[in-house]
């Protein structure tokens, strides 16, 4: 039904516009048809947060390992979805070198030593440094099938750890899996400004809520006398989240021990509470 012929039906009376109490909501074809794909049906997945930027290297995967160990530390059943693809970091940052398998009710995810949920490419390949050479929506469709076949569980975090930019990969996310809010990762450069527009202005016009802004390498303290330096510059993020009404979940300095937990799949070992205010936003929503 386009849109003149849903004028006519609703001047005959026979169309109040009540979606919410009409025989044909859901498969009306006068409203926009749903793009969302069913997850396994043992799944029970409360909430979906995706962690996004406008570019790469600004510490994502960082901050989407350091989100779910937060929120396991606080007893919440969390999980790990690595939808980068071509570079997934996720195994490496925990350590895991045991692969997925997989029987007759789908794709079985890799644990953690804490008991964090993944799924990652890198779980799949044979070699860990296999390149994935794979066009567009290939890829894009690995990542649905991350959502549709693997046994999730019961989860109540699964956290996204999205390619950089706005191509195939997040709009498969935004348009086939319920995110429930995303979380933009930046750095203190000048472009930070225009980094954090490109994402919100994604998530605007899927409809998705932005949770807030998290900024990476803000700062180096001086080991001998804890002064904070922003080796990059001024940070201009409580600048940049006031214009588009966010908050500021987080400022993650330049800290030698958490690259270290990183680099040594230790990332659930490191003690520092540097996201507290994101663990407090997303138990209130």
């Amino acid at each position: 039904m386009d849109e003149k012929e849903k004028k006519k039906v609703q001047q005959e009376g026979s169309c109040d516009s009540d979606c919410g109490n009409c025989a044909s909501a859901g498969h009306c074809s006068s409203q926009p048809g749903s793009m969302l794909e069913e997850t396994n049906s043992l799944n029970d997945i409360k909430k979906v947060i995706a962690i996004v930027s406008g570019k790469g290297g600004v510490g994502k995967s960082l901050v989407t390992s350091l989100m779910a160990v937060n929120m396991r530390r606080k007893g919440y059943n969390t999980a790990v979805m690595d939808a980068d693809i071509t570079g997934p970091s996720i195994p490496k940052a925990f350590g895991i070198t045991e692969k997925a398998t997989a029987n007759e009710l789908g794709v079985l995810p890799v644990k953690t030593r804490t008991g964090i949920s993944t799924m990652s490419i890198n779980s799949l390949l044979e070699n860990d440094t296999d390149p994935v050479i794979w066009r567009g929506p290939v890829i894009a469709g690995t990542v649905k099938q991350f959502w549709t076949d693997v046994l999730w569980g019961d989860v109540d975090y699964l956290f996204v750890d999205m390619p950089p930019g706005t191509g195939d990969v997040p709009l498969t996310v935004f348009q086939s899996i319920p995110v429930d809010g995303i979380i933009v990762v930046t750095s203190p450069q000048e472009l930070v400004s225009m980094i954090v527009e490109k994402a919100v202005k994604m998530a605007e016009m899927m409809n998705i809520p932005v949770l807030g802004i998290v900024e990476n390498m803000s700062y180096i303290k001086c080991p001998d006398c804890g002064k904070e330096i922003p080796l990059f510059g001024k940070s201009k993020v409580d600048q940049v989240a006031g214009e588009h009404g966010l908050d500021v979940l987080g400022k993650l300095p330049i800290e030698p021990e958490l690259a270290e937990a990183c680099d040594s799949g230790n990332i659930e070992d490191f003690k520092g509470n540097l996201l507290s205010d994101a663990v407090k936003k997303l138990e209130s929503l």
